[in-house]
């Protein structure tokens, strides 16, 4: 059994890091659509507890995730855990 490294998306909420696909920020037209047609589906995981949606985590179950953390603090969390730097090609690249 291997050891999942978890990533912390806010007030107490973990997602497993080797599952995530995309980190993104919830105000472009595509993105509220796969917000919307993820609720419809029942595939959405709102962790905001309540508070603004700051990103939305796209995971490789297709399953998207709503974090009331802004999108580049949990790209430098994921970078941490992974020992990853930005634009090193084993991480996410940051523009």
């Amino acid at each position: 059994m291997t050891k999942q490294k978890l990533l912390n998306i806010g007030f107490g909420n973990t997602v497993v890091a080797e599952r995530i696909v995309s980190i993104v920020a919830p105000n472009s037209s595509p993105i509220r659509r796969l917000k919307d047609e993820a609720r419809t589906e029942n595939r959405l995981v709102d962790a905001t507890q309540g508070r603004r949606t700051r990103s939305v985590i796209v995971l490789d179950s297709n399953h998207v995730v709503l974090s009331s953390l802004h999108a580049e603090t949990i790209s430098q969390r994921f970078e941490t855990i992974n020992g990853t730097k930005p634009g090193d090609g084993n991480g996410f690249k940051h523009r």
